[in-house]
């Protein structure tokens, strides 16, 4: 398990109050990374759009569901990530790449799971692969992203914990600090975690401005270029 550097329930409650998209706007201004990297691409959806924004670090594994296992162990047989996920900091999301081509034919994650995974500590399950049972685990209060929705665990089983993974176009590792929402997942570089709700605020002090502007009695072109140009100074 790699070093993390963990941040206390104020720092998350930060950074959970703004949507992905400003965290993303907010981390762009850090020039860290190429501004079409560290995000999904829109395949794999937030199940529960409903939900809240969640943040936490990321457990990661690979997942295949339609073969068996060569071991031969049942899918319900995991006391190895069981306490993998517990090596890791709260809150916990498990990351699972399904490498089944096409992905997603069996669920590993559906009602038991999910009570499983809350029970220690997870706040999301983040797959390409598929999920279940989605009424159960919504009450259970698991958010979900996924490629689809299955009505069968099939083969599903787990293997390669804690390797890289792939995800809708985003490498993730075993301790990554992700944010996510109905818009996407995204990964926070954790060197400027702590410095991000500050600086979404201040963008989302500026967009206000200038929707507020937009839908003022005295929206002009000219009066919008004045707009702009007092917020990007």
């Amino acid at each position: 398990m790699p070093a993390v550097h963990r941040l206390t329930e104020e720092q998350l409650d930060g950074l959970r109050q703004f949507d992905t998209c400003m965290i993303a706007n907010a981390v762009e201004t850090f020039n860290l990374r190429l501004r079409n990297t560290g995000f999904t691409s829109g395949n794999v959806r937030c199940i529960f759009p409903d939900a809240p924004s969640m943040v936490g670090y990321a457990v990661t594994a690979r997942l295949s569901s339609g073969e068996p296992p060569i071991g031969g162990g049942t899918f319900r047989d995991r006391g190895d990530l069981w306490k993998f996920l517990l090596q890791s900091p709260s809150p916990r999301i498990l990351v699972l790449q399904d490498i089944d081509d096409p992905p997603g034919r069996g669920a590993f994650v559906g009602d038991m799971h999910a009570a499983v995974l809350k029970a220690l500590g997870c706040v999301a399950y983040i797959t390409n692969g598929a999920v279940r049972e989605l009424p159960s685990i919504q009450a259970v209060g698991l958010n979900l992203f996924a490629g689809n929705v299955s009505v069968s665990h099939a083969y599903a089983h787990i293997f390669d914990l804690g390797a890289a993974v792939t995800i809708d176009g985003m490498e993730i590792h075993t301790g990554d600090l992700l944010h996510g929402d109905r818009h996407g997942i995204l990964s926070i570089p954790q060197d400027i975690a702590t410095s991000l709700p500050g600086v979404a605020a201040r963008l989302q002090r500026i967009a206000r401005k200038v929707i507020d502007y937009c839908q003022s009695s005295g929206f002009s072109v000219e009066g919008l270029a004045g707009v702009m140009k007092k917020v990007n100074t």
